[in-house]
């Protein structure tokens, strides 16, 4: 199924004529977020580039930036195809109405995916109308005519034109028909591939006001939202009477909220109850808050203190559990396999950790609510609060505002809920921003579990059956979000006799999605796992994860009917990567033992093939140095931006290596990490050095904010190994007997 549709005539784009001069490109643009997903409908013309008579050209950049440079990503794209001056392109963020720009939202690495032909189009449609344009005044032939750095030019008679002298003369030409318009050969690309700057990388460096948590508005007020600490808990009495007796504080109120807690708590739960602060300053409400007292009425079912969790998911893997996908007779194969190897893999709830708090602003005025958001999902958020307080959505309009990171926290928008809220009852402006600790305890966590595996090699050593048990959060065969693992998870229907089975028990706590969502868990189990298996069946690593790679999708599993997809696992495509990183990281020469080790693991996710190579040192107190990381890419024919290319890969890199040493616990039904300095985020000294390679194939573009994440954890585990001889089968590092020095 194509992530892309090709565009008709009718719903290209239209010229129109500004006010001043110069002419607007609009362009219609039907697509699929994500092949599950239903046909969006088609979308109205809009303006996606704008030039001016004196030569500057204005591109609109569509999507939700949270750290991932599609500000400056997207732009490019129209603009190679325009063939225009870089250095005279301004970029300018959209508003949120994806009826004009079509998708909006940034989340599963797809904002690439979904604009790689739409934006190229909109640039070549451009063009075409300029060349047009300077074809008549001319009077030559259109093909007689080339374009360069906004200028076209007529070689013959040494003449050429700007695109601003053009502008007014292309606002009045038709539309060129969308399947006609060519587009460059990447052999002639000026732009793309090339290093390029973020477009606010001087204002961040700055400190100038770009982000959310940024805006201010005149006769803006400032609000803190007091939640319970045990989620879903209710206000039964509050001292808002108090409270509005101090120092700046215009308003403080109880907000009843309307989560219902369950066993599968939904993504969006809706809005919490709380008491609202209202006040001049942040901090005069920040102080207030702290003394409030709140008397709360317990959920029936707060979520288990973690030791119950894991005892409860040793006792649900002891019993039968729903089979995802099963084919051959594993038993039997474990029997007769030469050597079998039982593992129990365990990871932590893990909190998001965005640098920026979440929080917004939100003005209700003349009946409607503008606001202004970082979100991931704004239109998520849109449709959340309109139905929250009884608006239609056109009278809900977003501003998109960068985001001081996203990591999947942003999709949900229940921040947005409650500054609305709050703000429709108060007669100005009003910024909500969570505290750290509300930014913690009342995350979405990444779920936790546990994993069950046993294998079997044969004499040859070749892996000749794998049965797998996940025990998860969730009610029978629903799943907590974030929670699940799917049937085609490798190394499944690439094993003669396989089972993959799964086990849940009720949670009554909010989860969500985490950088590489699945991918940042399941990737760590099954990397180790096969090592294990490599080192029982005498094997070399690589070439053990080569044999299970290599092997084609049984006939009729699931991993076969996804094969011939685009979005979903090529065994070639992994398997060179692979190779690749072992090529750049001398890995046949290296030799591990005596606290110094290195470590080899790969994976696919979000539609990029990922192989990486750590080196480590261990020293005799559990301290482990992660020396160096070596990484290799697979993520089609085409790097639109090197530069931002190489800072999502280290910068995955660099968190899912911090994600080791972090964790969530539960007691009592609350969190027990709520400050940032109990998360132990990874300092600069312990960030290793890190060499990226990629393989070009032939492939559209995909997303890289995410595929590089997952094997850096199973290759810093497997270095360990070879560097101790002790295995990490429980996450974080302290729960093995291990820590980032």
């Amino acid at each position: 199924m194509s992530l892309t549709q090709p565009l008709s005539r009718r719903d290209f784009f239209q010229l129109s004529a500004l006010a001043g001069g110069g002419f607007a490109l609009g362009l219609s643009l039907p697509v699929r977020a994500f092949a599950q997903m239903p046909e969006a409908p088609i979308l109205t013309p809009s303006a996606f580039v704008q030039i001016a008579p004196d030569g500057v050209i204005t591109i609109v950049a569509r999507g939700a930036e949270i750290g991932q440079g599609i500000r400056t990503s997207l732009p490019l794209l129209i603009a190679e195809e325009l063939d225009a001056d870089w250095e005279r392109v301004k970029v300018e963020q959209a508003h949120f109405d994806e009826a004009k720009f079509g998708p909006q939202w940034a989340g599963g690495s797809m904002t690439t995916p979904v604009s790689w032909n739409p934006m190229r189009q909109v640039g070549a449609a451009a063009r075409a109308v300029l060349v047009q344009a300077a074809a008549n005044r001319l009077k030559v032939p259109v093909g007689e005519l080339t374009t360069s750095k906004s200028r076209v030019t007529h070689a013959a008679s040494g003449r050429s034109l700007t695109y601003g002298e053009l502008a007014n003369d292309a606002a009045k030409l038709p539309a060129p028909n969308p399947t006609t318009v060519k587009l460059k050969d990447p052999k002639e690309y000026v732009l793309l591939g090339k290093r390029r700057p973020g477009r606010d990388n001087g204002a961040i460096v700055t400190g100038k006001p770009l982000f959310a948590i940024d805006v201010k508005l005149p006769g803006m007020l400032h609000a803190v939202f007091y939640k319970p600490m045990v989620f879903g808990a209710r206000v039964k009495t509050a001292n808002t009477d108090e409270i509005l007796k101090l120092p700046g504080i215009r308003y403080c109120f109880v907000i009843a909220g309307a989560i219902q807690p369950s066993a599968v708590v939904p993504e969006e739960p809706g809005l919490s109850s709380g008491v609202a602060i209202v006040a001049d300053h942040w901090y005069q409400a920040q102080r207030a808050r702290r003394q409030l007292k709140v008397e709360w009425e317990m959920p029936e079912h707060p979520v288990p203190n973690s030791e119950d969790m894991e005892k409860r998911a040793h006792e649900l893997a002891a019993q039968p559990g729903d089979v995802l996908h099963a084919q051959g007779d594993v038993v039997k194969a474990l029997a007769g396999a030469a050597k079998t190897v039982e593992a129990v893999y365990s990871y932590p709830f893990l909190a998001h950790n965005t640098l920026e708090p979440q929080g917004a602003t939100a003005w209700f005025h003349d009946g409607k609510m503008e606001m202004w958001t970082g979100s991931q999902m704004p239109g998520g958020g849109r449709t959340m609060v309109a139905k929250a307080l009884g608006l239609a959505e056109a009278d809900v309009s977003l501003h998109m505002l960068r985001a001081g990171g996203g990591f999947g926290r942003r999709l949900m928008n229940e921040n947005m809920v409650e500054v609305a809220t709050i703000a429709k009852q108060v007669p100005a402006p009003v910024k909500l921003i969570w505290s750290r600790e509300d930014d913690i305890v009342g995350d979405c966590f990444r779920a936790g579990g546990t994993q069950f595996l046993k294998a079997g090699v044969d004499s040859s050593g070749a892996l000749v059956a794998w049965q797998h048990r996940l025990v998860t959060f969730g009610e029978g065969k629903k799943y907590a979000p974030g929670a699940d693992i799917d049937a085609s998870e490798f190394p499944s229907g690439r094993i003669p006799n396989f089972e993959f089975a799964s086990s849940t028990q009720p949670l009554w706590q909010r989860t969500g999605w985490l950088r590489a969502p699945g991918s940042n868990a399941h990737a760590w189990v099954v990397n180790s796992f096969l090592d294990e298996l490599a080192h029982a069946a005498g094997i070399d690593p690589l070439e053990f994860q080569l044999s299970v790679i290599q092997r084609e999708a049984t006939p009729g599993t699931p991993a076969a009917k996804l094969a011939g997809t685009p979005d979903w696992l090529n065994g070639k495509r992994l398997a060179d990567v692979l190779r690749k990183v072992a090529e750049v990281s001398d890995w046949k020469n290296r030799k591990s033992g005596n606290g110094h080790g290195f470590g080899i693991a790969c994976h696919f996710c979000h539609l990029g093939y990922f192989a990486e190579v750590a080196e480590v040192k261990v020293d005799d107190s559990g301290a482990i140095w992660v020396e160096k990381v070596w990484a290799v890419g697979d993520v089609g024919r085409q790097l639109i931006n090197p530069s931002a290319g190489e800072a999502q890969v280290e910068g995955s890199i660099l968190e899912g290596i911090s994600h080791m040493q972090q964790e969530i616990t539960f007691e009592d039904g609350q969190v027990k990490q709520t400050m940032l300095a109990q998360q132990q985020l990874l300092r600069i000294r312990q960030a290793p050095k890190v060499e990226i390679h990629w393989i070009t194939t032939d492939y559209d573009p995909t997303g890289l904010g995410e595929p590089a994440l997952p094997p850096v954890l199973p290759a810093v585990a497997n270095a360990v190994f070879a560097a101790t001889g002790k295995r990490i089968r429980t996450l974080p590092l302290a729960r093995s007997g291990f820590k980032l020095a």
